[in-house]
């Protein structure tokens, strides 16, 4: 099981993986090993989220999901496909707290009467230094 954050723990079952040749340094095994992995989470028809929760991962992780429902992360950092499909694990968990995570509603504040009066002075002052500039006589030849 892998463990999202206190509700929500996704069974590893549901999460596929697969090796290819990864790009970059590698000397001799770059052409030979798979070492970058890439894991597939199915959040449309996953059983261990809600409706609202996988709505909620389908609006946040939308550039990372395909049409068909699937959530795709990438790992090739290192030579390892061991550790490769470790990070991808971790960067998954990170995608998917940071999707579930629920955004404080902003509470609607009013500008004070001081901040509008400083405003409006500040806006006053500026007009009449800009007005002052074109009030110069021109210097005739």
């Amino acid at each position: 099981m892998l463990t999202i954050n206190e509700q929500i723990s996704i069974a590893e079952e549901e999460l596929v993986f697969t090796a290819s040749h990864s790009g970059g340094p590698g000397g001799q095994n770059v052409n030979k090993v798979s070492s970058r992995v890439t894991l597939w989470f199915d959040v449309a028809n996953s059983p261990s989220l809600s409706p609202e929760q996988k709505d909620l991962v389908m609006r946040r992780l939308a550039t990372r999901i395909g049409k068909n429902g699937v959530l795709r992360v990438i790992s090739q950092q290192t030579r390892s496909q061991v550790e490769n499909k470790e990070l991808a694990m971790e960067r998954f968990a990170e995608l998917m707290r940071n999707a579930l995570k629920q955004v404080p509603v902003r509470k609607k504040t009013r500008v004070s009467k001081g901040a509008k009066e400083r405003r409006l002075e500040e806006k006053k002052q500026h007009g009449l230094l800009k007005s002052r500039r074109s009030d110069r006589i021109p210097v005739e030849d």
